[in-house]
């Protein structure tokens, strides 16, 4: 029977996928965004949230914590120092999975998993939506379009 046992093995040994899920950790800290098949994605966000939230308050034993965890120093001091800061007025969903596919080899199915704070496409989306909205009214465009262009003359 398997009672209660809710979470993904991913088809590893507990060490294997305590190491994966620490280094992929590290390195969606770090990059900010990484592609992965989704089921380790899941994993992960499952992994990383806890830690996301432990670091929105800045203490040792948060940081004691958090570096038990991750075991690398660089990716706890960029957690604390650049995105908890970006996080802290979020009440929780750091992580987006957007998916991207099938793998071309054995057919698993892809995505990318990101911060959410992070996300500089969809932020430039945002902006440039609001820029180029503009209200003309029929006069206006019929007057441009009946206005001749000057040329300029030509040199020979």
């Amino acid at each position: 029977m398997r009672h209660n046992k809710k979470f993904n093995h991913l088809g590893r040994t507990a060490s294997h996928r305590s190491a994966m899920l620490a280094n992929m950790a590290c390195s969606l800290i770090k990059h900010k965004r990484i592609t992965t098949t989704v089921a380790k994605a899941k994993a992960l966000k499952k992994y990383v949230e806890p830690l996301l939230t432990k670091a929105k308050n800045d203490t040792t034993n948060s940081r004691r914590v958090v570096f038990s965890n991750l075991q690398d120093k660089y990716a706890v001091t960029e957690l604390f120092k650049e995105i908890s800061v970006k996080i802290a007025d979020r009440p929780g969903g750091y992580t987006r999975i957007i998916k991207t596919g099938h793998r071309l080899g054995d057919n698993a199915e892809m995505c990318f998993i990101e911060l959410v704070d992070y996300d500089e496409n969809m932020a430039k989306e945002k902006t440039a939506k609001k820029a180029t909205r503009t209200r003309r009214s029929k006069k206006s465009v019929a007057a441009a379009v009946e206005t001749p262009v000057e040329e300029a003359p030509k040199a020979e």
